[in-house]
């Protein structure tokens, strides 16, 4: 395993993080999710995010068991709050008073008493950004909190936060957490130049496209019963990447990936880590073995020939536009 420093703050964290989305708690059973965790250990990942929405809480319940008995200085801790956590009215968002008692109830489905690094898990369009990172900042100066970030926040929305901060002295953003993929580019225009500036650093979530980049998914041919593509909780997510255009496109890697060494998945965990704004790739598993498998990708240095064959191979599925990025999100 490599390691690297989370944007320019002091924190190092591995370069490959496990993260809990959709699996933990939901996709696979207990007994499996604590062994793909064990997997991560062993192989040297040290940091874990996970966030209060994923599976009704149950994904941080999870990982908090999972967790228990290491030693606590020796992993990072990543969690996220804003989307709801009940059916309140302030059972959302990011205003003062579900941050505070979302970090709270995180705490103690972690069974930690620290969160290395809590991230506004989307923009809220109804709370002022100034309450927000104030909140932010409080916990940190509590103790609860060591670090903050964001995630899928939009270049001007990361700069207007990092305004705030400077100007009332609080708290500064350390880190945002993007889609970014092969297939997915849209941070690369306005998000990363900035955050590059600012010394923010991205960890980049779905590096495998949700298994799309693995070659598991065959032009015309029906998903695999096992996969995300079936499962109830992940395939609405994964539905505008499983077109024959898209998945052709992939096929056209096969080549260069064995030519490189390494399976689809290893390649595309190795593309998001040649990004130098790139703190780390966050894998998913549901069998250790997946995740014994895509910690090779650690350290891999892809040549500038080879990382121009893979954008020719993509072509015109490739998205970079940040106009087509998702909608901001409503609150439910």
């Amino acid at each position: 395993m490599e390691y690297r420093h989370l944007g320019k703050s002091g924190l190092v964290i591995s370069e490959i993080a496990y993260g809990n989305w959709v699996t933990h708690g939901s996709q696979v059973q207990e007994q499996a999710a604590a062994e793909c965790v064990r997997a991560a250990l062993d192989e040297g990942i040290t940091t874990f995010d996970t966030a209060d929405g994923y599976a009704g809480g149950r994904a941080e319940e999870v990982l908090g068991r999972a967790l228990h008995g290491v030693r606590r200085e020796s992993i990072e801790v990543f969690t996220k709050v804003y989307w709801p956590t009940g059916d309140g009215r302030n059972d959302r968002g990011l205003s003062r008073k579900h941050i505070i008692e979302s970090a709270h109830a995180s705490l103690r489905r972690l069974q930690t008493d620290y969160i290395d690094l809590y991230q506004a898990h989307r923009y809220d369009y109804e709370t002022p950004i100034e309450e927000t990172m104030r909140a932010f900042d409080d916990l940190v100066r509590a103790g609860k909190v060591l670090y903050v970030g964001v995630s899928e926040w939009r270049a001007e929305q990361v700069a207007a936060a990092l305004k705030v901060a400077d100007e009332l002295g609080l708290d500064r953003i350390v880190s945002n957490q993007p889609q970014y993929n092969m297939l997915w580019r849209v941070i690369e225009a306005e998000v990363v130049p900035l955050c590059e500036k600012e010394g923010i650093g991205q960890i980049a979530f779905s590096p495998i496209a949700q298994g799309v980049l693995t070659g598991k998914y065959a032009p015309g041919a029906t998903p695999p019963a096992d996969s995300r593509a079936t499962d109830p909780s992940g395939s609405n997510f994964i539905k505008r990447l499983l077109g024959d255009e898209t998945l052709n496109a992939v096929q056209h890697l096969n080549p260069l990936a064995a030519q490189a060494g390494l399976s689809l998945a290893q390649l595309a965990v190795a593309w998001v880590l040649q990004n130098p704004n790139v703190s780390a790739a966050i894998i998913g598993a549901t069998r250790p073995q997946q995740v014994r498998e895509n910690v090779k990708a650690a350290g891999v240095r892809l040549d500038p020939g080879l990382m121009s064959r893979i954008d020719q191979a993509l072509g015109q599925v490739i998205v970079r536009d940040p106009a087509r990025t998702a909608s901001p999100p409503s609150r439910p």
